[in-house]
Protein backbone atom coordinates (compact mmCIF):
# COMPACT_ATOMS: atom_id res chain seq x y z
CA UNK A 1 0.00 0.00 0.00
CA UNK A 2 1.32 3.18 -0.27
CA UNK A 3 2.66 7.10 -0.92
CA UNK A 4 5.87 8.09 0.04
CA UNK A 5 6.99 9.14 3.33
CA UNK A 6 9.93 10.69 1.67
CA UNK A 7 11.52 11.49 5.15
CA UNK A 8 15.17 13.11 4.51
CA UNK A 9 16.99 14.44 7.40
CA UNK A 10 15.40 16.93 9.86
CA UNK A 11 11.68 16.95 7.43
CA UNK A 12 8.87 15.57 9.29
CA UNK A 13 7.28 12.78 8.54
CA UNK A 14 4.99 12.55 5.49
CA UNK A 15 7.26 15.47 3.35
CA UNK A 16 9.63 15.89 1.28
CA UNK A 17 12.14 18.21 1.29
CA UNK A 18 10.55 20.21 -1.28
CA UNK A 19 7.15 20.23 0.31
CA UNK A 20 8.77 21.10 3.78
CA UNK A 21 10.63 24.31 1.81
CA UNK A 22 7.12 24.69 0.57
CA UNK A 23 5.36 24.62 3.91
CA UNK A 24 8.19 27.03 5.46
CA UNK A 25 7.42 29.84 2.28
CA UNK A 26 3.64 29.19 2.57
CA UNK A 27 3.78 28.66 -1.05
CA UNK A 28 0.17 26.79 -0.99
CA UNK A 29 -2.14 27.49 2.18
CA UNK A 30 -5.01 25.05 2.35
CA UNK A 31 -8.07 26.67 0.31
CA UNK A 32 -10.31 28.70 2.65
CA UNK A 33 -12.42 30.06 -0.16
CA UNK A 34 -15.13 28.29 -2.55
CA UNK A 35 -13.55 27.41 -5.40
CA UNK A 36 -14.15 29.47 -8.80
CA UNK A 37 -17.18 28.63 -10.97
CA UNK A 38 -15.14 28.97 -13.75
CA UNK A 39 -12.55 25.90 -12.27
CA UNK A 40 -15.80 23.84 -11.37
CA UNK A 41 -17.54 23.61 -14.30
CA UNK A 42 -14.38 23.61 -16.56
CA UNK A 43 -13.81 20.31 -13.99
CA UNK A 44 -16.79 19.09 -14.60
CA UNK A 45 -16.94 19.67 -18.71
CA UNK A 46 -13.23 17.52 -18.64
CA UNK A 47 -14.08 15.02 -16.70
CA UNK A 48 -17.23 14.61 -18.93
CA UNK A 49 -15.36 14.18 -21.97
CA UNK A 50 -12.25 12.25 -20.85
CA UNK A 51 -14.32 9.57 -19.11
CA UNK A 52 -15.82 9.13 -22.80
CA UNK A 53 -13.06 8.73 -24.48
CA UNK A 54 -11.82 6.34 -21.68
CA UNK A 55 -13.84 4.05 -20.97
CA UNK A 56 -15.56 3.19 -24.08
CA UNK A 57 -13.02 1.45 -25.22
CA UNK A 58 -12.57 -0.07 -21.62
CA UNK A 59 -15.92 -1.06 -21.12
CA UNK A 60 -16.78 -2.31 -24.56
CA UNK A 61 -14.24 -1.57 -26.80
CA UNK A 62 -11.69 -4.29 -25.65
CA UNK A 63 -14.03 -6.86 -25.77
CA UNK A 64 -15.41 -6.03 -29.80
CA UNK A 65 -11.60 -5.56 -30.50
CA UNK A 66 -11.01 -9.41 -29.07
CA UNK A 67 -14.13 -10.67 -30.44
CA UNK A 68 -12.71 -9.13 -33.93
CA UNK A 69 -9.67 -11.02 -33.47
CA UNK A 70 -10.69 -14.29 -31.52
CA UNK A 71 -12.50 -16.76 -32.60
CA UNK A 72 -16.16 -17.87 -30.15
CA UNK A 73 -14.33 -21.07 -28.47
CA UNK A 74 -13.42 -21.99 -25.07
CA UNK A 75 -12.09 -19.10 -22.68
CA UNK A 76 -9.91 -17.46 -25.28
CA UNK A 77 -11.66 -14.60 -25.59
CA UNK A 78 -11.44 -14.14 -21.29
CA UNK A 79 -7.83 -15.15 -21.07
CA UNK A 80 -6.62 -12.40 -24.00
CA UNK A 81 -9.25 -9.66 -22.65
CA UNK A 82 -7.31 -10.28 -19.13
CA UNK A 83 -3.67 -9.96 -20.59
CA UNK A 84 -4.79 -6.73 -22.81
CA UNK A 85 -6.48 -5.32 -19.27
CA UNK A 86 -3.54 -6.70 -16.80
CA UNK A 87 -0.96 -4.90 -19.04
CA UNK A 88 -3.18 -1.84 -19.03
CA UNK A 89 -3.58 -1.46 -15.82
CA UNK A 90 -0.43 -1.97 -15.25
CA UNK A 91 0.87 1.01 -16.87
CA UNK A 92 -1.78 3.22 -14.98
CA UNK A 93 -0.51 1.55 -11.33
CA UNK A 94 3.12 3.24 -12.41
CA UNK A 95 2.06 6.09 -14.42
CA UNK A 96 -0.39 7.46 -11.74
CA UNK A 97 1.60 7.96 -9.39
CA UNK A 98 5.27 9.01 -11.02
CA UNK A 99 2.86 11.52 -13.25
CA UNK A 100 1.47 12.69 -9.42
CA UNK A 101 4.85 13.24 -8.15
CA UNK A 102 5.96 14.51 -11.40
CA UNK A 103 3.35 17.12 -11.32
CA UNK A 104 3.91 18.01 -7.71
CA UNK A 105 7.43 18.79 -8.59
CA UNK A 106 7.26 20.73 -12.46
CA UNK A 107 8.17 24.30 -12.64
CA UNK A 108 6.69 25.72 -16.08
CA UNK A 109 5.06 28.99 -15.98
CA UNK A 110 2.30 27.36 -17.09
CA UNK A 111 1.91 25.90 -13.97
CA UNK A 112 2.06 22.67 -12.25
CA UNK A 113 -0.69 20.81 -13.45
CA UNK A 114 -1.65 22.04 -17.22
CA UNK A 115 1.22 20.52 -18.64
CA UNK A 116 0.65 17.27 -18.10
CA UNK A 117 -3.18 17.49 -18.89
CA UNK A 118 -3.15 18.34 -22.15
CA UNK A 119 0.02 15.89 -22.75
CA UNK A 120 -1.22 12.88 -20.82
CA UNK A 121 -4.06 13.30 -22.88
CA UNK A 122 -2.23 13.50 -26.40
CA UNK A 123 -0.40 10.26 -25.44
CA UNK A 124 -4.07 8.12 -24.32
CA UNK A 125 -5.19 9.40 -28.14
CA UNK A 126 -2.21 7.99 -29.42
CA UNK A 127 -2.81 4.50 -27.37
CA UNK A 128 -6.25 4.24 -28.72
CA UNK A 129 -4.81 4.56 -32.45
CA UNK A 130 -2.76 1.77 -32.19
CA UNK A 131 -5.46 0.08 -30.52
CA UNK A 132 -7.78 0.72 -33.10
CA UNK A 133 -5.31 -0.49 -36.25
CA UNK A 134 -3.86 -3.52 -34.03
CA UNK A 135 -4.01 -6.80 -35.89
CA UNK A 136 -3.45 -9.38 -32.71
CA UNK A 137 -3.31 -9.02 -29.06
CA UNK A 138 -0.09 -8.15 -28.52
CA UNK A 139 -0.39 -4.54 -30.64
CA UNK A 140 -3.88 -4.11 -28.65
CA UNK A 141 -2.35 -4.49 -25.57
CA UNK A 142 0.99 -2.16 -26.07
CA UNK A 143 -1.38 0.23 -27.34
CA UNK A 144 -3.76 -0.35 -23.97
CA UNK A 145 -0.45 0.17 -22.08
CA UNK A 146 0.17 3.26 -24.30
CA UNK A 147 -3.11 4.55 -23.38
CA UNK A 148 -2.95 4.51 -19.60
CA UNK A 149 0.11 5.68 -19.25
CA UNK A 150 -1.36 8.56 -21.07
CA UNK A 151 -4.58 8.58 -19.20
CA UNK A 152 -3.08 8.49 -15.96
CA UNK A 153 -0.08 10.76 -16.78
CA UNK A 154 -3.67 13.35 -17.47
CA UNK A 155 -6.15 12.02 -14.44
CA UNK A 156 -2.81 12.47 -11.65
CA UNK A 157 -2.90 15.94 -11.79
CA UNK A 158 -6.42 16.57 -12.81
CA UNK A 159 -7.42 15.34 -9.49
CA UNK A 160 -4.81 17.04 -7.51
CA UNK A 161 -6.28 20.36 -8.88
CA UNK A 162 -8.96 19.50 -6.19
CA UNK A 163 -7.00 19.10 -3.14
CA UNK A 164 -5.34 22.57 -4.68
CA UNK A 165 -8.39 24.66 -5.17
CA UNK A 166 -11.22 23.49 -3.55
CA UNK A 167 -11.88 23.80 0.17
CA UNK A 168 -12.84 21.23 2.79
CA UNK A 169 -16.24 22.20 3.14
CA UNK A 170 -17.13 22.40 -0.33
CA UNK A 171 -14.70 18.40 -1.26
CA UNK A 172 -18.06 16.67 -1.47
CA UNK A 173 -20.28 18.72 -3.34
CA UNK A 174 -17.45 18.98 -5.85
CA UNK A 175 -16.34 15.37 -5.88
CA UNK A 176 -20.10 14.07 -6.22
CA UNK A 177 -20.44 16.81 -9.12
CA UNK A 178 -17.19 15.09 -10.87
CA UNK A 179 -17.93 11.36 -9.90
CA UNK A 180 -21.45 12.21 -11.57
CA UNK A 181 -19.67 13.34 -14.76
CA UNK A 182 -17.43 10.83 -14.90
CA UNK A 183 -20.46 7.78 -14.68
CA UNK A 184 -22.49 10.14 -17.18
CA UNK A 185 -19.17 9.85 -19.04
CA UNK A 186 -18.91 6.38 -18.92
CA UNK A 187 -22.78 5.92 -20.29
CA UNK A 188 -21.84 8.51 -23.33
CA UNK A 189 -18.55 6.13 -23.88
CA UNK A 190 -20.60 2.91 -24.50
CA UNK A 191 -23.07 4.65 -26.71
CA UNK A 192 -20.31 5.76 -28.67
CA UNK A 193 -18.61 2.34 -28.74
CA UNK A 194 -22.02 0.45 -29.69
CA UNK A 195 -22.62 2.99 -32.45
CA UNK A 196 -19.54 2.48 -33.59
CA UNK A 197 -18.81 -0.81 -33.30
CA UNK A 198 -17.77 -1.56 -36.66
CA UNK A 199 -16.12 1.32 -36.80
CA UNK A 200 -12.70 1.09 -34.83
CA UNK A 201 -10.85 3.66 -35.80
CA UNK A 202 -13.60 6.15 -34.78
CA UNK A 203 -14.31 4.10 -31.60
CA UNK A 204 -11.01 4.42 -30.19
CA UNK A 205 -9.65 7.78 -31.48
CA UNK A 206 -12.59 9.82 -32.41
CA UNK A 207 -13.93 10.85 -29.08
CA UNK A 208 -10.13 11.17 -27.27
CA UNK A 209 -9.13 14.09 -29.83
CA UNK A 210 -12.59 16.11 -28.14
CA UNK A 211 -10.90 15.16 -24.84
CA UNK A 212 -7.67 16.63 -25.76
CA UNK A 213 -9.74 20.08 -26.57
CA UNK A 214 -11.93 19.28 -23.52
CA UNK A 215 -8.39 19.15 -21.19
CA UNK A 216 -7.15 22.03 -23.19
CA UNK A 217 -9.93 24.68 -22.36
CA UNK A 218 -9.55 23.37 -18.91
CA UNK A 219 -6.19 24.15 -18.58
CA UNK A 220 -6.58 27.82 -19.66
CA UNK A 221 -9.50 28.65 -17.23
CA UNK A 222 -7.66 26.10 -14.19
CA UNK A 223 -5.89 28.88 -11.88
CA UNK A 224 -2.86 26.35 -11.42
CA UNK A 225 -0.41 27.04 -8.96
CA UNK A 226 3.49 27.88 -9.86
CA UNK A 227 6.74 26.84 -7.58
CA UNK A 228 8.38 29.99 -7.38
CA UNK A 229 11.71 27.95 -7.22
CA UNK A 230 13.02 24.37 -8.36
CA UNK A 231 12.60 22.09 -5.85
CA UNK A 232 15.81 20.07 -4.83
CA UNK A 233 16.85 17.12 -6.82
CA UNK A 234 15.25 13.77 -5.32
CA UNK A 235 17.95 10.52 -5.00
CA UNK A 236 16.68 7.35 -6.24
CA UNK A 237 15.81 6.36 -2.74
CA UNK A 238 13.45 9.16 -2.83
CA UNK A 239 12.02 8.54 -5.71
CA UNK A 240 10.95 4.51 -4.73
CA UNK A 241 9.40 6.28 -1.78
CA UNK A 242 7.25 7.73 -3.84
CA UNK A 243 5.18 4.64 -3.71
CA UNK A 244 4.89 4.49 -0.41
CA UNK A 245 3.28 5.94 3.16
CA UNK A 246 3.63 4.40 5.90
CA UNK A 247 0.26 2.67 7.35
CA UNK A 248 1.83 3.02 11.00
CA UNK A 249 2.24 6.48 10.70
CA UNK A 250 -1.07 7.19 8.48
CA UNK A 251 -3.13 4.69 9.72
CA UNK A 252 -6.59 6.51 8.46
CA UNK A 253 -5.46 6.76 4.83
CA UNK A 254 -4.22 3.34 4.86
CA UNK A 255 -7.37 2.27 5.62
CA UNK A 256 -9.35 4.69 3.10
CA UNK A 257 -6.41 3.13 0.37
CA UNK A 258 -7.34 -0.65 1.00
CA UNK A 259 -11.56 0.25 1.22
CA UNK A 260 -10.67 1.68 -2.66
CA UNK A 261 -8.31 -1.30 -3.41
CA UNK A 262 -11.53 -3.88 -2.17
CA UNK A 263 -14.21 -2.55 -4.19
CA UNK A 264 -12.29 -1.45 -6.71
CA UNK A 265 -10.86 -5.14 -6.85
CA UNK A 266 -14.65 -6.22 -6.69
CA UNK A 267 -15.69 -4.13 -9.44
CA UNK A 268 -13.57 -4.87 -12.07
CA UNK A 269 -13.57 -8.84 -11.29
CA UNK A 270 -17.10 -8.26 -12.82
CA UNK A 271 -16.41 -5.46 -15.77
CA UNK A 272 -13.51 -7.21 -17.57
CA UNK A 273 -15.80 -10.10 -18.01
CA UNK A 274 -19.04 -7.99 -18.49
CA UNK A 275 -19.78 -8.91 -21.91
CA UNK A 276 -19.15 -12.24 -22.35
CA UNK A 277 -21.30 -12.87 -18.51
CA UNK A 278 -23.99 -10.98 -20.96
CA UNK A 279 -23.46 -13.64 -23.54
CA UNK A 280 -23.09 -16.84 -21.65
CA UNK A 281 -24.60 -16.17 -17.87
CA UNK A 282 -27.67 -14.33 -19.30
CA UNK A 283 -28.03 -15.87 -22.91
CA UNK A 284 -27.67 -13.02 -24.84
CA UNK A 285 -26.61 -13.15 -28.67
CA UNK A 286 -23.03 -11.23 -28.96
CA UNK A 287 -24.73 -9.53 -31.74
CA UNK A 288 -26.86 -7.90 -28.94
CA UNK A 289 -24.56 -8.04 -26.07
CA UNK A 290 -23.45 -4.26 -26.19
CA UNK A 291 -26.88 -3.21 -26.82
CA UNK A 292 -27.52 -4.68 -23.29
CA UNK A 293 -24.52 -3.53 -21.41
CA UNK A 294 -25.84 0.19 -22.78
CA UNK A 295 -28.81 -0.10 -21.32
CA UNK A 296 -27.51 -1.32 -18.08
CA UNK A 297 -25.33 1.02 -17.62
CA UNK A 298 -27.82 3.86 -18.92
CA UNK A 299 -29.84 2.28 -15.68
CA UNK A 300 -26.85 2.26 -13.81
CA UNK A 301 -26.15 5.95 -14.64
CA UNK A 302 -29.51 7.18 -13.87
CA UNK A 303 -29.73 5.53 -10.41
CA UNK A 304 -25.99 7.05 -9.55
CA UNK A 305 -27.23 10.66 -10.25
CA UNK A 306 -29.96 10.55 -8.29
CA UNK A 307 -27.78 9.47 -5.18
CA UNK A 308 -24.65 10.86 -6.23
CA UNK A 309 -25.16 15.12 -5.52
CA UNK A 310 -27.55 14.27 -2.44
CA UNK A 311 -25.24 11.98 -1.07
CA UNK A 312 -22.62 14.60 -1.32
CA UNK A 313 -24.41 17.82 -0.24
CA UNK A 314 -25.29 15.74 2.64
CA UNK A 315 -22.02 14.73 3.54
CA UNK A 316 -20.86 18.24 2.98
CA UNK A 317 -23.58 19.53 5.82
CA UNK A 318 -23.23 17.28 7.99
CA UNK A 319 -19.63 16.81 8.24
CA UNK A 320 -19.95 12.89 7.59
CA UNK A 321 -18.07 10.62 5.69
CA UNK A 322 -17.88 7.41 6.99
CA UNK A 323 -21.47 6.45 7.29
CA UNK A 324 -22.34 7.44 3.55
CA UNK A 325 -18.67 5.63 2.37
CA UNK A 326 -19.27 1.76 4.59
CA UNK A 327 -23.09 1.83 3.73
CA UNK A 328 -22.53 2.31 0.00
CA UNK A 329 -19.36 -0.03 0.35
CA UNK A 330 -21.87 -2.83 1.53
CA UNK A 331 -24.87 -2.09 -0.84
CA UNK A 332 -22.40 -2.81 -3.37
CA UNK A 333 -21.54 -6.00 -2.22
CA UNK A 334 -24.77 -7.46 -1.97
CA UNK A 335 -25.31 -5.98 -5.65
CA UNK A 336 -22.44 -7.84 -6.82
CA UNK A 337 -23.40 -10.80 -5.16
CA UNK A 338 -27.11 -10.83 -7.28
CA UNK A 339 -25.38 -10.89 -10.05
CA UNK A 340 -24.08 -14.25 -9.35
CA UNK A 341 -28.26 -15.27 -9.63
CA UNK A 342 -29.69 -13.32 -12.14
CA UNK A 343 -30.89 -15.37 -14.89
CA UNK A 344 -32.53 -12.81 -17.47
CA UNK A 345 -31.99 -9.39 -18.61
CA UNK A 346 -34.45 -8.03 -16.78
CA UNK A 347 -32.89 -9.17 -13.28
CA UNK A 348 -29.70 -7.99 -14.76
CA UNK A 349 -30.91 -4.52 -15.15
CA UNK A 350 -32.60 -4.49 -11.71
CA UNK A 351 -29.41 -5.42 -9.92
CA UNK A 352 -27.56 -2.50 -12.06
CA UNK A 353 -30.16 -0.28 -10.51
CA UNK A 354 -29.20 -1.22 -7.03
CA UNK A 355 -25.36 -0.94 -7.72
CA UNK A 356 -26.21 2.26 -9.59
CA UNK A 357 -27.74 3.32 -5.64
CA UNK A 358 -24.94 1.81 -4.16
CA UNK A 359 -22.18 3.54 -6.21
CA UNK A 360 -23.49 7.00 -6.17
CA UNK A 361 -23.24 7.23 -3.18
CA UNK A 362 -20.14 5.95 -2.73
CA UNK A 363 -18.54 8.75 -5.35
CA UNK A 364 -20.37 11.33 -3.91
CA UNK A 365 -18.26 11.29 -0.44
CA UNK A 366 -15.52 8.76 -1.21
CA UNK A 367 -12.91 11.26 -2.83
CA UNK A 368 -13.87 13.61 -0.24
CA UNK A 369 -12.96 11.41 2.63
CA UNK A 370 -9.77 10.73 0.70
CA UNK A 371 -8.41 14.37 0.19
CA UNK A 372 -9.76 14.77 4.14
CA UNK A 373 -6.81 12.36 5.30
CA UNK A 374 -3.75 12.82 2.70
CA UNK A 375 -0.84 13.36 4.68
CA UNK A 376 0.26 16.22 3.15
CA UNK A 377 -1.47 18.68 1.27
CA UNK A 378 1.77 19.99 -0.40
CA UNK A 379 2.58 16.30 -1.93
CA UNK A 380 -1.17 16.17 -3.14
CA UNK A 381 -0.92 14.62 -6.93
CA UNK A 382 2.24 12.26 -5.10
CA UNK A 383 -0.46 11.15 -2.97
CA UNK A 384 -3.42 10.79 -4.45
CA UNK A 385 -1.43 9.53 -7.35
CA UNK A 386 -0.01 6.76 -4.87
CA UNK A 387 -3.95 6.62 -3.56
CA UNK A 388 -4.74 5.72 -7.10
CA UNK A 389 -2.86 2.57 -7.21
CA UNK A 390 -5.43 1.00 -5.25
CA UNK A 391 -7.69 1.55 -8.29
CA UNK A 392 -4.72 0.41 -10.94
CA UNK A 393 -3.28 -2.53 -8.84
CA UNK A 394 -7.51 -4.04 -9.04
CA UNK A 395 -7.24 -3.61 -12.93
CA UNK A 396 -3.96 -5.09 -13.03
CA UNK A 397 -4.91 -8.19 -10.38
CA UNK A 398 -9.14 -8.46 -11.39
CA UNK A 399 -8.51 -9.81 -14.71
CA UNK A 400 -5.53 -12.51 -13.14
CA UNK A 401 -7.85 -13.46 -10.63
CA UNK A 402 -10.90 -13.47 -12.17
CA UNK A 403 -9.40 -15.83 -15.07
CA UNK A 404 -9.27 -18.28 -12.68
CA UNK A 405 -12.01 -18.15 -11.11
CA UNK A 406 -14.28 -18.25 -14.18
CA UNK A 407 -11.89 -21.25 -14.63
CA UNK A 408 -12.86 -23.50 -11.94
CA UNK A 409 -14.96 -26.23 -12.14
CA UNK A 410 -15.88 -24.84 -16.12
CA UNK A 411 -15.80 -27.16 -19.14
CA UNK A 412 -17.83 -25.00 -21.20
CA UNK A 413 -18.75 -22.28 -19.40
CA UNK A 414 -17.21 -20.11 -17.25
CA UNK A 415 -18.17 -20.17 -13.53
CA UNK A 416 -19.23 -16.67 -13.20
CA UNK A 417 -21.42 -17.41 -9.74
CA UNK A 418 -17.91 -17.89 -8.06
CA UNK A 419 -16.56 -15.16 -9.66
CA UNK A 420 -18.77 -12.56 -8.22
CA UNK A 421 -19.58 -14.28 -4.79
CA UNK A 422 -15.64 -13.67 -4.30
CA UNK A 423 -16.29 -10.53 -5.87
CA UNK A 424 -18.61 -9.15 -3.39
CA UNK A 425 -17.23 -10.45 -0.52
CA UNK A 426 -14.07 -8.35 -1.16
CA UNK A 427 -16.71 -5.45 -1.29
CA UNK A 428 -17.88 -6.31 1.71
CA UNK A 429 -14.37 -6.25 3.53
CA UNK A 430 -14.17 -2.99 1.72
CA UNK A 431 -16.46 -1.57 3.59
CA UNK A 432 -15.93 -3.01 7.37
CA UNK A 433 -12.03 -1.07 6.86
CA UNK A 434 -13.86 2.16 6.93
CA UNK A 435 -15.40 2.12 10.78
CA UNK A 436 -11.77 2.26 12.28
CA UNK A 437 -11.07 5.21 10.65
CA UNK A 438 -10.30 8.58 13.00
CA UNK A 439 -9.83 11.51 11.49
CA UNK A 440 -12.80 12.07 9.65
CA UNK A 441 -16.46 11.16 11.24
Amino acid sequence: MSTSSGSAAGVPSGMTRASAVAREHHWFPEPTQKAPMRYIVGLIIAQFVFFVALLGPAIIGVGIKVISIIPAEGTERETATAIIAGLGAAGALVGNVVFGRLSDRTTARWGRRRPWIVSGTVVMTIGFLVMALGPDVPVVAIGWLIAQLGANATLAPFIATISDQVPKFQRASVSALLGIAQNVGILGGTYVAELFQDQMLIMFVGPSILAIVAMAVFAFVLPDQVLPTRPPRMNLREWAQTFWVSPRRHPDYALAWWSRFLITLATFMFTTFRIFYVNRQLGVPEEQAASVITTSVLIYTVALVLTGWVAGKISDRTGLRKIFVGGSTALFAVGTILLAHAQDVQMFYIVEAILGVAYGVYIGVDLALVVDVLPNPDDAGKDLGVFNMANAMPQTIAPILGGVLVGIGAAETPNYPLLLWSAGILALVGALVIIPIKKVR
